[in-house]
């Protein structure tokens, strides 16, 4: 999935960018708003990131003229503009979200899972990744999701290409170099440190003790693996993006 950030300051552009990307998204980054309708138009992204206050086209006028181009990819705002006439004017524009600067990580998170999750959700009914099971855990990649009995488990776009990966090919070593392509991109640099400590962390949420893993095995010197345990599930998720 890919997302389109626009926005002047240096830090906060390449803070947001390296969010998204530990996400799992792959990231475009505009520093004016000429760049970011140049790579509107070039990349389709799936949704966008505006920052208001931007030299040359500001971000009002950058949303304006997408929404004259697709009235339905989403858009958040961020921005420091803090008064009530500018998000509503944001809205009115048709953006989805407003996030106010300065702002947290977690809150960043949270409003672009919202957004992704609408974003699949416009997929048609064929093009869904459905639900499926690993264990005692129900994986619902539209929801970036997973639910243990009455526990919901929040994903990020990553995690549910890892598991989905792992699910359909149950049974099967899974070695790095596949995961790493499948999971991070062709274009990422291979590195066992950053899978195991992505792994590690994944593990934590999902499995019920994190130190004895039934749903990500670790084959030592080969990869991961997810072991069926006589599920009789067997239906096959669609990648997700």
């Amino acid at each position: 999935m890919k997302v389109l950030v626009a926005e002047d300051d240096r830090n906060i552009r390449l803070g947001l960018g390296e969010i998204l990307r530990d996400e799992g998204y792959t990231v475009m980054l505009a520093e004016d708003g000429r760049q970011a309708l140049a790579l509107y138009r070039t990349e389709a992204p799936d949704f966008l990131c505006l920052d208001i206050m931007m030299p040359g086209v500001n971000g009002y006028e950058v949303c304006r003229e997408i929404r004259r181009l697709d009235p339905s990819v989403p858009i958040i705002f961020i921005s420091a503009k803090s008064e009530e006439i500018d998000r509503v004017l944001g809205l009115e524009l048709g953006a989805d979200d407003f996030i106010l600067k300065p702002f947290g990580v977690r809150e960043v998170l949270a409003r672009i899972r919202a957004v992704t999750r609408r974003c699949i959700a416009r997929e048609p009914a064929a093009a869904t990744p459905k639900p499926f099971r690993m264990d005692d855990l129900e994986v619902l990649p539209a929801e970036l999701r997973a639910r243990r009995g009455g526990e919901a488990i929040d994903l990020s776009l990553r995690d549910v290409k890892i598991l989905e990966l792992l699910y359909r090919k149950r049974g099967q070593v899974v070695d790095r170099g596949t995961l790493f392509d499948a999971c991070w991109g062709l274009d990422h640099i291979p590195n066992s440190r950053t899978l195991d400590q992505h792994i590690s962390q994944l593990r934590k949420r999902v499995e019920r003790d994190p130190k004895v893993p039934r749903i990500i095995l670790t084959v030592h010197g080969a990869g991961y693996r997810f072991d069926c345990r006589g599920e009789s599930d067997d239906r096959s998720p669609e990648r997700l993006y």
